[in-house]
């Protein structure tokens, strides 16, 4: 692990090594940088990747995965959930890993056990999720602002985890390892049919003739769903618009009154 050439870092301030360039490791990366972090490192292979690099993180150099680990105090896993594994235990086969290293990933499937290769070779393991989907551009970097992150890690490093998404602007909520799997579901259930339940409205307007549903759509599920996520974030454990259920009468069988649009 080799110290940042910087001589103006701060005291506190981290060598960041990126592994993956994508959408989501690429702003991360920009965002702890902005934060006086020093992106030592990223690894890109594709042409978008490079892109990235160059774009959101001018002046790092594009470097093989081992040598990006090598180089950084901090490293970055934002790489596809079925990837995560083989690169974490390949990586410690080659003694990659090292002594008080951090070995942060971004995916929200997983919590730290996935990071047990790398906790062996001493590195500290910590899952840090953002709670948003990105664009790989610079418009994500606003975005960041506010949004919630969700932190699993061992109790004694919870702070660390916490304390780098406050630095870009993040909300930090910790979330249990046993309940993780639960954590990426809610995420997935929601934003997955979000996506169908739109395209299908979007298909009966058209076929009623209307040529931008989109727009149309727009303000309405809008309206919806910020009235959706206040009443989740009441706990009344209903929607707007839902009334309780009757007694004999199954919560599923609760129906939204047509006022309700």
């Amino acid at each position: 692990m080799t110290e940042s050439a910087d001589p103006g870092r701060r005291p506190g301030r981290l060598g960041v090594g990126v592994i993956g360039a994508g959408r989501v490791g690429a702003v991360l990366g920009s965002a702890l940088r902005a934060a006086g972090h020093a992106v030592v490192g990223a690894s890109g292979i594709s042409e978008d990747s490079r892109e990235r690099i160059e774009t959101l993180l001018p002046g790092v150099p594009n470097l093989e995965v081992p040598d990006v680990v090598e180089r950084a105090e901090l490293v970055l896993l934002a790489v596809p959930d079925d990837a995560l594994g083989p690169l974490v235990a390949g990586l410690a086969e080659t003694g990659a890993w090292q002594p008080g290293q951090l070995a942060i990933h971004t995916s929200g499937r997983y919590g730290t056990a996935v990071l047990e290769p790398a906790r062996l070779g001493g590195a500290i393991p910590l899952a840090v999720h953002p709670a948003m989907t990105f664009s790989g551009t610079s418009l994500d970097l606003a975005r960041l602002e506010g949004c919630t992150f969700a932190v699993t890690g061992p109790a004694p490093v919870l702070p660390i985890g916490q304390a780098l998404v406050v630095e870009i602007g993040g909300e930090p909520v910790i979330v249990d390892e046993r309940l993780r799997g639960l954590y990426h579901a809610g995420l997935s259930h929601g934003a997955n049919h979000l996506v169908v339940l739109v395209a299908q409205a979007a298909q009966a307007l058209e076929a009623a003739g209307i040529e931008a549903p989109g727009r149309v759509l727009a303000p309405l599920l809008t309206a919806a769903l910020e009235s959706a996520t206040r009443s989740a974030d009441a706990r009344d454990g209903m929607g707007p618009g839902l009334s309780p259920p009757s007694p004999g009468r199954s919560r599923g069988a609760t129906s939204v009154p047509c006022a309700a649009i």
